[in-house]
This record gives structure tokens, C-alpha cells and sequence, in this order.
């Protein structure tokens, strides 16, 4: 089924936290008959969105993992915890994790075996630099991202990738339907490349996704679904977004 994610960043408080999931939680169940819908909250903010989603309708994942499973990490969460604490999901290799904590190919490779052992669904994100992109090297990049990323063996229904152009994220921009289109093919051939198996994994965008641009978007063949940023912390954007899914 296709995906509709919601990365909330670092964002919200327990109270409009909690009013967001109540929203949402009353007005998707018809969706998720061909959706699958998830929001990754902060970590402190993971109990409150559980607690105000009593049904499993949508699901909830942490924005990140450390790749150990205990020991002196200050700051950081291990994917058990994020189990413990109720999770079915988690992001990693996010570009802005890459960026502002120097994440390399293996570290995230590393923090999605970490997940995967302690039981999570993992999504896996990749993309390029507008000097990058306008280098000609969008591609190369990206298929790099993607073969450093992915743990070995790792199996296709417990994964999904999310193409994010760096330059498309919060800033406005989106790619062109036609860039996207591309840029999807290119993933899933690289992706069957590695595993024939991979064939239906599904791969999301993200860059600015918002409820007047996302029925053009997700109705592209490779395009499984949306992981949404500053859009998802408006029930009703969120919600139009989802809306805007094919139903089949």
C-alpha cells in the first residue's frame, strides 16, 4: 500500500501534539483501506502521540536510532526504546541527520540494522545538493545513498525508501513531476539492481510536499507515497494530502 508519512521535526508540544493525532485518528480510517499513514514525532513526544491514537490506524516511528543497543550515548535513543516505548517505525539517514551529524553511507546502514534487529519497520532516506543536482551528479549521488545505506539482506518488506531532494526540503521548491519521475525510475532500477525482491518496495517523496501539489506527485508509477514535513503538523493538510493518494 502507499505511505503518507509525516516528519514533524522539531516540532509541537504535548498539547497540540495530542490534538493533531486526535484529528487525524477520527478522519482516517477510510483512508487506510490503500494507505498506510505515519507520523514520526520528536522523541518526547512519541508517549503523547501513541496515547492519542487508541487504534492502530496510524502508526507511529521515531526520527532517528542509535546504531548500539545500550551504553554512553547521552543524547541519543536506541531502537529498543523506541520499541519499548510503542514504536513501528524509524527514520534514519534523513539529510538533515547526514548534514548536521555527519552521518555517513555506514553509520546509517548501521542504525537500519540496529532497527531491524529490535524489531522496527525502517525508511531509509536519500537525495541530493541543488549543487549536486546541477553538476549532473544527481544520479550517481543518490545510487550511492542508496547501496551504502541498505544493510545486507535486508528483507523487502520491512523497509521503504524516501527520495528527498535537499535543496526541495522546507524551502519551497519541489521538483518538477518530470524530475521526480526520473529520479524514481533511476531509484527503483537501482533497488531491482540489488535485489530483484525490490521490485515492490515502496519509495516515497519528499520536498515540499503540500495538499496542492501531492495528487500530481503520488500519481506517478514509482512514487509510493509522500514523507511530509511542515505540512504535516496541519490535520487538515495532512489529511488533504492523504486524500490526494490513487486508491489503488
Amino acid at each position: 500500500m502507499m505511505i503518507i508519512a509525516g516528519n514533524w521535526k522539531m516540532n509541537m508540544d504535548r498539547a497540540s501534539a495530542s490534538a493533531l493525532v486526535k484529528t487525524l485518528s477520527a478522519e482516517i480510517k477510510p483512508l487506510t483501506a490503500h494507505l498506510d499513514m505515519i507520523v514520526f514525532p520528536p522523541a518526547v513526544l512519541i508517549d503523547t502521540a501513541i496515547n492519542a491514537s487508541p487504534s492502530s490506524a496510524l502508526a507511529v516511528g521515531g526520527q532517528d536510532c542509535h546504531f548500539n543497543a545500550n551504553g554512553a550515548h547521552t543524547g541519543d535513543i536506541s531502537a529498543a526504546m523506541l520499541v519499548d516505548a510503542g514504536c513501528q517505525w524509524v527514520l534514519v539517514g534523513h539529510s538533515e541527520r547526514r548534514s548536521d551529524h555527519g552521518e555517513t553511507n555506514d553509520i546509517v546502514a548501521a542504525k537500519a540494522e540496529a532497527a531491524l534487529s529490535a524489531g522496527l519497520k525502517v525508511m531509509i532516506c536519500v537525495g541530493e545538493t541543488l549543487a549536486e543536482r546541477e553538476s549532473g551528479k544527481a544520479n550517481d549521488v543518490v545510487a550511492a545513498q542508496v547501496l551504502g545505506s541498505l544493510p545486507q539482506d535486508l528483507p523487502s518488506d520491512r523497509f521503504a525508501l524516501a527520495y528527498e531532494p535537499v535543496w526541495a526540503i522546507g524551502t519551497g521548491k519541489v521538483a518538477s513531476p518530470e524530475d521526480v519521475d526520473d529520479m524514481h525510475n533511476h531509484l527503483r532500477a537501482v533497488l531491482i539492481g540489488r535485489n530483484p525482491d525490490y521490485a515492490a518496495v515502496d519509495i516515497l517523496y519528499g520536498g515540499s510536499v503540500k495538499p496542492d501539489n501531492a495528487a500530481g506527485l503520488l500519481a506517478l508509477a514509482n512514487v509510493g507515497g509522500a514523507l511530509v514535513g511542515g505540512a504535516s503538523l496541519k490535520a487538515e493538510d495532512f489529511l488533504a494530502i492523504a486524500n490526494a493518494a490513487p486508491h489503488s
